[in-house]
C-alpha cells in the first residue's frame, strides 16, 4: 500500500486548498495521488429511485456505479471502517494517498493552522509537519503555509522515495 499522509487542521483552515496545491505539485513531478476526505455528514450520492439506490434498498451490501467518466463504490456500513481499510480499497496503483481529516488516525500528520483559527489542535499523534501563517511552538517541522515545493519535498523524499526503496 502506498504511504498515507492526512492533512488536519481546524474548520477553515485551509487543508483543502492545501490539498489541492499538493496534489498539482506531486502530480508535476511525475506522481500518481490518490486521495480520501471524511467527513462528519451524511453523505447523499445516490437518489431515492434511482437503480443504484434500488439495488441498495433491495439488500445489495455494496453497488459500484460505473460511467464512462467515473466509478462510485457505495457501500452501507454497520461501523466506520478505518483509514487503512478505506485505502485499501483504492489499491496499490497510486504513489501516494493524501487524506483530509483522520485525526485519530496512527498515520503521519501535517496539520494546517491558521492564527484566525486560534491555537493548533493538540493531542495529534504523528504529527510531522504545521503548514501556518505564524511561527507555532511544536517540535515538528514547520512550513510557511504556501511553501508547497517544501512540503512536497518532505513527502517526496521522507515518504514516497523511502516507501518505494
Amino acid at each position: 500500500m502506498p504511504p498515507i499522509i492526512s492533512i488536519v487542521g481546524k474548520p477553515k483552515s485551509g487543508k483543502t486548498t492545501l490539498i489541492e496545491k499538493l496534489i498539482s505539485e506531486l502530480k508535476s513531478r511525475g506522481y500518481k495521488v490518490a486521495t480520501i476526505k471524511h467527513s462528519a455528514h451524511h453523505l447523499d450520492f445516490d437518489k431515492t429511485g434511482k437503480d443504484s439506490w434500488r439495488h441498495i434498498e433491495a439488500g445489495s451490501s455494496a453497488t459500484v456505479v460505473i460511467s464512462p467518466d467515473q466509478l462510485v463504490l457505495i457501500e452501507k456500513l454497520s461501523s466506520q471502517p478505518g483509514l487503512n481499510d478505506i485505502a485499501r480499497l483504492l489499491g496499490t496503483g497510486y504513489d501516494i494517498i493524501l487524506t483530509e481529516g483522520f485525526k485519530q488516525s496512527q498515520e503521519p500528520k501535517v496539520q494546517v493552522h491558521q492564527r484566525t483559527a486560534g491555537p493548533l489542535l493538540d493531542d495529534l499523534d504523528n504529527l510531522i509537519a504545521v503548514a501556518t501563517d505564524e511561527p507555532v511552538e511544536t517540535s515538528a517541522r514547520q512550513f510557511a503555509i504556501n511553501d508547497i515545493e517544501g512540503l512536497a519535498d518532505l513527502l517526496d523524499k521522507g515518504y514516497i522515495k523511502a516507501h518505494k526503496s
